[in-house]
This record gives C-alpha cells, structure tokens and sequence, in this order.
C-alpha cells in the first residue's frame, strides 16, 4: 500500500468517525426536546389538577418552581447540543477537506507517474526507430 493510499484510508477513517460523532450528537436533541414537551404536559396536567383540588393549588407554587428548574436544564442541554452539532459540522467539514487534499495529491501523484512513462516510453520507441533508421541506412549503403 503506498503512502498516499494510507494517508486517504486514514482521512476516511476520521471522516467515518466524525459523521459518526454528529449522528450521535444530532440524535440527542428530539430527545431531550421530547423531554421538554413531556414536562410541559406534566405541568399543564398539574394545573388543571390544582384547579380542580383546591388543597392541590397550594402545592403548584413549589411544584411550578422546580419545573422551571428542570425546563431550564433540558434548554441548556438543548442549546449546549446545539453547540456541540455545530463543531462537529465543522470538524467533519474539515475532515472532508482533508480527504478531499489527499486524494488530490494522490491523483496528482497518478498524473505525473503516467506522464513518466509516457515519456519513458516515447524515448525507448525513439531509440528503436533511430536504431532500424541506422540499420536500414547500413544496409543501403
């Protein structure tokens, strides 16, 4: 395996794992948003209890509080996912233009080896034309 075939299976190894990465990232959030909208219920099921049980409504103060608290938490969750989704677009973006840079120079690579043997190539068929030019001018002679 030559040099430039392994740089391009590392650049895709680390593309794999980040995309990898962002999925794991990018499926967090429906859930935590799930969560989000199960405690929202949950408080609107208790207000309507509270407004039915009397003796319930004196507890939906201490109640409403600590949802608050917990919706607060799953939205820092939420934007700190946000922000996480966000670099690891980036560092998969970066890593496709690796990948992208190693495949380029290695089909450059390619591209000058071809042209070598090319040239190679057209100087030996140059040196047997020249030879059975001589050959045939020695014999005329």
């Amino acid at each position: 395996m030559s040099w430039s075939e392994s740089l391009i299976k590392l650049a895709t190894f680390e593309v794999e794992n980040r995309q990898l990465r962002l999925a794991e990232i990018a499926s967090a959030g429906p859930t935590a948003e799930i969560r989000l909208m199960v405690l929202e219920a949950e408080g609107e099921a208790e207000a309507r209890h509270a407004e039915r049980d009397a003796e319930a409504g004196w507890y939906m103060v201490g109640y409403g509080d600590g949802l608050r608290i917990r919706k607060a938490a799953i939205q820092a969750e939420l934007d700190l996912i946000e922000v996480e989704e966000r670099g690891a677009r980036d560092a998969l973006a970066q890593a496709f233009e690796e990948q992208k840079k190693y495949e380029q120079v290695a089909e450059n690579a390619r591209a000058v080896q071809a042209k070598e043997t090319r040239r190679r190539e057209n100087a030996e068929l140059d040196e047997v034309g020249m030879q059975a030019a001589r050959r045939s001018a020695g014999s005329a002679a």
